[in-house]
């Protein structure tokens, strides 16, 4: 008698999610908790254990399948019954191999048979327009709609029931974007030519981080008319509060950066220019005001660039950002960030000043307004009570969406913004 092992629910919003390496086959006797499969979604790496002990009859998926909840993954010879879900457990990505490009390519054998997946079950959420009131869709396909501004109704669904998938929504916005004036000079990618022809080359598929990114960054570079407005802050006193406190702070876990004061001195000044914190919604002519300040740090990771969300930044004080911030970007790091850490923010803080470079343009996190970026702190000779003394200076590079903001209100935003870094006392009274 044989039971089945479906892929089990691996978190909110994620319908799909991509094999990455198949651990067993046919004819192998496995443990329960064995690990049988890895699957990637956009954020993390899964892995996928046995439920139960027995012999695998036969392996469904194959590296590059892309699943839905659902899908048969395994079926056991040994066992009956339905077999019980288990928890994934979330795991570092490892980054892909590349492939040396050849003549003559092997041919790729033919996938298994795959069983028919269970269908999803039907999203709750409210739809996005009133014109489509009965649209189906997942609360993922949701949630990209909403960020890239799409109408589901528009779409038009080729699911059960009409129901639209994320492919669906990406290709319409390609479709338009294709073929609006307005978009610029993002359409059809043009044919590349034969590198092989001058030497050696390799091909890298693209996993599923950079997939994302390259969409998202595609429809905010043509969504929203960005400006960069620029300016610099002294960190004088910011530092010498980091000689003075850092060790205590590490200590409790944390890590006293320059982000952190940046942090908490963007959740101030969104407070005091709440125009940032907020999201243009044409679709029924409004703002979206926001009365929360989750504020999105980009991590820098294997896989790619990853903005987990700290929650509630202006509720919580230094310390308690330095502690979460340092266990935040090493889970992100590590690809054990869960899916839910990583949405819901409201402006976008990059960091780049370890790397070097005296400014750049960061682009605006659609359907946010804003983003502030740091270049390297450099230091600049000053005059201080008639004395020329060396002060260590900051570059603020703050886009913003220019359809909401004005020029002289990002001046104010990032003049402010700099005054409560060279005042970090004043920081460190709020939350």
């Amino acid at each position: 008698m044989t039971a089945e092992f479906r892929l089990p629910e691996l978190g909110e919003g994620i319908e799909t999610a991509e094999v990455a390496s198949v651990l067993v086959k046919p004819g192998d006797r496995v443990a329960k908790g064995q690990n049988l499969l890895e699957v990637e979604t956009d954020k993390a790496v899964i892995e996928i254990p046995s439920p139960q002990a027995g012999v695998v009859a036969a392996v469904h998926c194959k590296p590059g399948d892309k699943l839905p909840p659902g899908f048969v993954l395994v079926t056991f010879a040994e066992g009956a019954g339905a077999v019980a879900a288990v928890q994934p457990v979330l795991i570092a990505a490892e980054p892909e191999q590349p492939t040396v490009a050849t003549a003559n390519p092997a041919a790729t054998p033919e996938p298994a048979p795959a069983p028919t997946p269970l269908p999803a079950p039907t999203s709750p959420a409210a739809p996005l327009s009133s014109r489509a009131p009965r649209v189906s869709a997942g609360p993922a396909t949701r949630l990209l709609a909403r960020e890239l501004g799409v109408d589901l109704g528009m779409v038009g669904g080729t699911g059960p029931r009409g129901r639209v998938t994320p492919e669906e929504v990406k290709a319409y916005v390609k479709r338009r974007l294709e073929s609006s004036p307005a978009a610029g000079p993002i359409g059809s990618p043009p044919q590349l030519p034969d590198f092989s022809k001058w030497g050696p080359i390799q091909f890298e598929p693209l996993r599923s981080v950079r997939k994302v990114t390259a969409a998202r960054m595609a429809v905010a570079w043509s969504q929203a008319p960005r400006v960069t407005q620029f300016d610099k802050a002294d960190l004088t006193h910011v530092e010498l509060l980091r000689d003075q406190f850092g060790p205590e702070v590490a200590e409790r876990g944390g890590k006293l950066t320059v982000t952190v004061f940046a942090l908490k001195a963007c959740a101030a000044a969104l407070k005091q220019f709440p125009e940032f914190n907020c999201s243009l919604d044409l679709a029924n002519n409004r703002l979206v005001r926001k009365e929360y300040c989750h504020i999105g740090v980009a991590v820098d990771t294997p896989r790619g660039l990853l903005v987990p969300v700290i929650r509630d930044v202006d509720q919580k004080s230094v310390v308690q950002l330095a502690s979460e911030l340092a266990d935040l970007s090493a889970r992100a790091r590590d690809g054990k960030v869960a899916p839910d850490e990583m949405q819901g923010g409201c402006f976008t803080l990059t960091n780049l000043g370890g790397l070097g470079g005296t400014a750049f343009t960061p682009i605006v996190n659609f359907p946010e307004v804003a983003i502030l970026g740091l270049a390297c702190t450099q230091p600049e000779l000053a005059l201080s009570d008639g004395q020329v003394v060396s002060r260590p200076m900051l570059p603020l590079c703050l886009s913003y969406d220019h359809r909401v903001i004005d020029g002289a209100d990002a001046a104010r935003f990032a003049r402010h913004l700099a005054e409560l870094l060279e005042q970090p006392g004043r920081l460190l009274l709020i939350g």
